[in-house]
C-alpha cells in the first residue's frame, strides 16, 4: 500500500511537471491577446471585449472590429475563435474597422509584461510553492501513510495544475480546456474530501461523505456536457456560465459545512485548526467569487479579470505549509479582530479616495497620473497619521481581547500599578489570562521550598487542580516555568525565598497546543507580576518591622541607616535650596548696596550703607558656612580625609583649643553613606568639645587596622561621670553618635569620668 502511494505520488508529480512545461512552451510561443469575439448568424466575427492592459489594449484593437483573416486564413477555420470566442494562438491578423483594414502581428514581447507577471510567473510560482508542501507532507507521512496527507497533496497539486491549465485554456488551448474544467470544479471537492477524512482520522466526523460524492457526481456531469456540446448545440458562452454555477454551488458548500462542523467541534482542540482553514479559504476565494463568478452569473460580465483574482490562491499553501507542518500559523482570533479594525478604518478614506479619482478624472487633465500620484500619497500620510492618534487613544480596546498579547501586557501594568496588595495583583493576572487565551478559569497556589502545597485559593476545589499536583510542584522551582496539561497549563509567577506562586489555568475544552507567543507572553506576564509580588511581599515585610519596633521601643540598624539616609537627603536638598535662593539673592543686595554706596553723597547715608555692607558680608559667610555644613561638597567630590581636614581647619578658625586630626592610615574605600556618617560623628564631637567639654587640647585619630575601620576621639575637658552617661547622652549627642554608629553595624564605648575628660572608640 505504501509502495503504491509512493508511485502515485511520483506519477502525478512528473505528470504536473510535464504539463507545465507544455503550457510554458505554449504561453511562450503565443502571447496573451486578450480579445474576446462573437459569431452571428451570417459567420461575421466581431470583436466584442478587450482586457485591459492587454496585448490587444496596447495595440488598439476596439470593440465592433471584424475579423476578416487569421494567420493568412479564413477566421472561421480557426478553432479558439469557433470553440471558446477568443483571439488566441495566432501569429498575424486582419481586422475591418469602419471600411478600413487593419493588420497586426504578433510577436514575442510580452514576457516580461503585466499579462505575463498573472499568466506566467505567478501561476508557476504557485505550482513551486504547492510542489514543495507536497514533497514536506509527503516526507513525513512516509511511515504513517495517513490517507488524509494523500488527499491533501491530491489537493495540492489539482489547484496548482487547475491555475496554470486556466492560462492555456484563456488561449483556447483544448487540451488546457478539459484539464482547467475537471481540476477547477474538483478543487472544492478534494478540499471537501480532505476535510472528511483528515477529521475522521481525528474521531471527528464533520458531515455525510454523500456531500462529497454529489461533488464528484458533479464533475462528471459538467465533463460530460463539454464533451458533448457539439451535439447538444450548447455554446461556450452557456457551457461556461454552468461551469462557474457548478463551482460556486460547490465551494458555498464547503464554506457551509465547514461552519457547521465548527459548532459539532467547538468545544475541542480541532475547533482552532477548522477556523484558520476557514479563513483561509475565504481570503483565498472569496475575490474570485465576488468580482469574476457571481458577476459573471448574474449578468455576464466580471469585476475583475479571473487571472488577477486567481493570485489569491497563493494563500492556500502558504497557510497549508505552516498550519500542517508547525502546527500553527498565526492567532486567528487576532487576525480577526485586526481585519474588523482596519476595515472600520479603512470605509471613510475609501470614500474619499474615490471621489479624488473620479473628479481628477472628469476633470481630464493632461497631467492626470501626477496628480493622482500626489493625492494619493497625501491621503495616505492623512490615513497613516490618523491610525496612529486612533492606535494610542484606543490601545486598550481596539481589538478583541482573545490573542492581544501587546495591548494586554500594557492593559495589564497598568492596572497593577494601581494595585495595594497582592490580592489585586493575583485577581488582574487572572482576568488578563482568561481575557486573553482560551482558559476559563484560574487558581492561585503556594508551594513552600520542601515542595508542599501551603495555600490554596479559596475558590479552587480539589477536582479542579488534584490531577496536576505534580505539575505544580514541577514548576515551583523557576519563575515563568511552564507545564501544559490537558485542559490548559500551569505557570510559575514568583518565587520568594520560602515560597513558590503558582497559577493553575484550566478550561472546559482540551486545549491546542501554547503557541511560542503564547509562551513568551505568558512568561512575561510570570516576571511583571514576580517584581510586584516581590514589592507587596518587601512592604509587608517594613510594616511588620514597624510594628516590631513599635513594640519593643528600639530602631534596628537597616532602618537607623535609612533614617540618617533620609536626613542627609533633607539636608542636602536643604543646602541647595540655601545656596540657589537666600546666597544668590545677599549677593545680589551686596552688590546694589555697593553700587549706592559708590553714588552716595551724604556722609550719614555712607555709614549706614557701609554698616549695611558688613552686615551682609557676615551673613552671606554664615550661609556659605551652613551650607557647607548641611552638604559638605568636598566630601562628594575629594573623599572623606580632605573633607575632615577641612572641617578641623574651619573649627580650629572658631575654638580656643588645639585640634590635632591624624588620618594618615586611613586608604579604605567607603560609600557616601558611611563616609557621611563618619564625618557627623567628627562634626558632633567637635561641636559638644567647643559648646560643653572645656578642653584645651583635643585629638582625633581615623586609621583603617587590617579589615577595620578604628576611629579613636579623646579630650582634655572636664567629662562626667558614667553613671550620669544615660542623662547626659542627650545633652552631649552621645545618643546620636551611637544610632550612626549602629547604621554602621560598628561598636561603640565611651571612657570617662568627672575633670578627666572623655575617650571615644569606634570600630567598624
Amino acid at each position: 500500500m505504501r509502495n503504491n502511494f509512493h508511485k502515485t505520488f511520483i506519477f502525478f508529480v512528473t505528470l504536473s511537471i510535464i504539463f507545465s512545461a507544455y503550457l510554458t512552451t505554449l504561453n511562450i510561443n503565443h502571447p496573451y491577446v486578450g480579445a474576446n469575439v462573437n459569431i452571428n448568424e451570417n459567420k461575421v466575427i466581431t470583436v466584442t471585449f478587450i482586457e485591459p492592459k492587454s496585448w490587444a489594449d496596447k495595440a488598439g484593437i476596439q470593440s465592433g472590429d471584424v475579423v476578416v483573416e487569421v494567420n493568412g486564413e479564413d477566421p472561421i477555420k480557426h478553432r479558439p475563435i469557433t470553440e471558446f470566442n477568443v483571439i488566441e494562438q495566432v501569429e498575424s491578423f486582419s481586422l475591418n474597422r469602419d471600411g478600413v483594414i487593419k493588420e497586426y502581428s504578433i510577436k514575442n514581447e510580452t514576457i516580461f509584461s503585466t499579462q505575463s507577471l498573472l499568466i506566467i510567473i505567478i501561476p508557476f510560482t504557485v505550482l513551486t510553492l504547492c510542489l514543495f508542501c507536497s514533497f514536506y507532507i509527503y516526507k513525513s507521512n512516509k511511515s504513517s501513510n495517513l490517507k488524509s496527507a494523500n488527499l491533501l497533496n491530491l489537493f495540492l497539486l489539482i489547484i496548482a495544475i487547475a491555475y496554470i491549465s486556466a492560462t492555456g485554456s484563456s488561449k483556447g488551448d483544448i487540451i488546457s480546456r478539459y484539464v482547467n474544467l475537471c481540476l477547477f470544479l474538483l478543487v472544492p471537492v478534494s478540499y471537501l474530501h480532505f476535510l472528511y477524512q483528515y477529521f475522521l482520522e481525528l474521531g471527528k466526523k464533520l458531515f455525510s461523505l454523500n456531500f462529497i460524492r454529489l461533488g464528484y457526481s458533479l464533475v462528471v456531469f459538467n465533463l460530460v456536457l463539454e464533451i458533448a456540446k457539439d451535439i447538444i448545440h450548447f455554446s461556450f458562452q452557456v457551457n461556461k456560465l454552468f461551469n462557474l454555477t457548478t463551482f460556486f454551488v460547490m465551494l458555498v458548500l464547503t464554506f457551509v459545512l465547514k461552519f457547521a462542523g465548527l459548532k459539532k467541534i467547538k468545544y475541542s482542540e480541532q475547533a482552532y485548526i477548522v477556523k484558520v482553514l476557514i479563513v483561509t479559504n475565504v481570503l483565498a476565494f472569496s475575490p474570485f467569487l465576488l468580482f469574476y463568478v457571481i458577476p459573471y452569473i448574474v449578468f455576464q460580465d466580471y469585476v475583475f479579470s479571473p487571472t488577477f483574482l486567481a493570485t489569491f490562491l497563493l494563500l492556500i499553501p502558504f497557510s497549508l505549509v505552516y498550519q500542517f507542518l508547525a502546527t500553527k500559523i498565526y492567532d486567528i482570533e487576532f487576525l480577526l479582530g485586526r481585519i474588523r479594525y482596519y476595515s472600520l478604518l479603512a470605509v471613510i478614506p475609501t470614500f474619499v479616495m474615490v471621489g479624488i479619482m473620479l473628479t481628477l478624472k472628469e476633470n481630464d487633465p493632461d497631467f492626470y497620473q501626477i496628480q493622482l500620484s500626489v493625492a494619493i500619497f497625501f491621503c495616505l500620510i492623512s490615513v497613516f497619521y490618523v491610525k496612529e492618534i486612533f492606535d494610542f487613544r484606543f490601545r486598550l480596546k481596539r481589538f478583541s481581547e482573545k490573542y492581544n498579547y501587546q495591548d494586554s501586557i500594557f492593559k495589564y501594568t497598568q492596572s497593577i500599578r494601581k494595585a495595594s496588595n497582592l490580592d489585586q495583583v493575583i485577581s488582574e493576572l487572572k482576568q488578563v489570562i482568561v481575557d486573553v487565551l482560551l482558559v476559563s478559569k484560574a487558581y492561585f497556589i503556594e508551594v513552600d521550598k520542601q515542595r508542599n502545597i501551603r495555600s490554596i485559593d479559596p475558590h479552587a476545589k480539589e477536582a479542579d487542580y488534584g490531577s496536576y499536583v505534580t505539575e505544580i510542584k514541577d514548576v515551583s522551582n523557576e519563575v515563568g516555568k511552564i507545564r501544559e496539561v490537558d485542559k490548559g497549563f500551569i505557570i510559575n509567577i514568583g518565587v520568594t525565598e520560602d515560597r513558590s506562586y503558582v497559577l493553575v489555568c484550566l478550561s472546559i475544552l482540551n486545549t491546542p497546543i501554547l503557541t511560542r507567543d503564547e509562551i513568551s507572553w505568558l512568561k512575561t506576564l510570570s516576571f511583571y507580576t514576580n517584581v510586584s509580588l516581590e514589592n507587596f511581599l518587601k512592604i509587608d515585610e517594613l510594616m511588620q518591622h514597624l510594628q516590631k519596633v513599635e513594640t519593643e521601643g528600639e530602631n534596628p540598624g537597616w532602618l537607623t541607616k535609612l533614617l540618617f539616609s533620609i536626613e542627609e537627603k533633607q539636608r542636602s536638598n536643604l543646602a541647595k535650596d540655601l545656596h540657589d535662593s537666600v546666597l544668590q539673592d545677599l549677593v545680589s543686595l551686596k552688590r546694589q548696596c555697593e553700587l549706592a554706596l559708590a553714588e552716595a553723597n551724604d556722609e550719614g547715608l555712607k555709614s549706614q550703607l557701609q554698616n549695611m555692607n558688613s552686615s551682609m558680608t557676615r551673613i552671606i559667610k554664615t550661609t556659605r558656612e551652613t551650607c557647607q555644613e548641611l552638604r559638605p561638597q568636598l566630601l562628594y567630590d575629594l573623599g572623606l580625609v580632605k573633607a575632615l581636614n577641612k572641617l578641623v581647619a574651619q573649627y580650629q578658625e572658631i575654638v580656643n583649643f588645639d585640634i590635632r586630626l591624624n588620618t594618615g592610615n586611613f586608604t579604605k574605600t567607603l560609600d557616601i553613606d558611611a563616609q557621611l556618617n563618619i564625618y557627623r560623628i567628627v562634626q558632633e564631637l567637635l561641636t559638644n568639645a567647643h559648646k560643653h567639654s572645656q578642653a584645651t587640647n583635643v585629638l582625633i585619630i581615623l586609621v583603617c587596622i587590617k579589615d577595620k575601620i578604628v576611629f579613636h576621639y579623646e579630650d582634655n575637658g572636664v567629662g562626667f561621670e558614667p553613671s550620669e552617661l544615660e542623662d547626659k547622652a542627650e545633652s552631649m549627642g552621645l545618643s546620636g553618635i551611637s544610632e550612626r554608629v549602629k547604621a554602621l553595624k560598628g561598636s561603640f564605648s565611651v571612657e570617662t569620668s568627672l575633670g578627666n575628660g572623655l575617650k571615644l572608640d569606634i570600630e567598624i
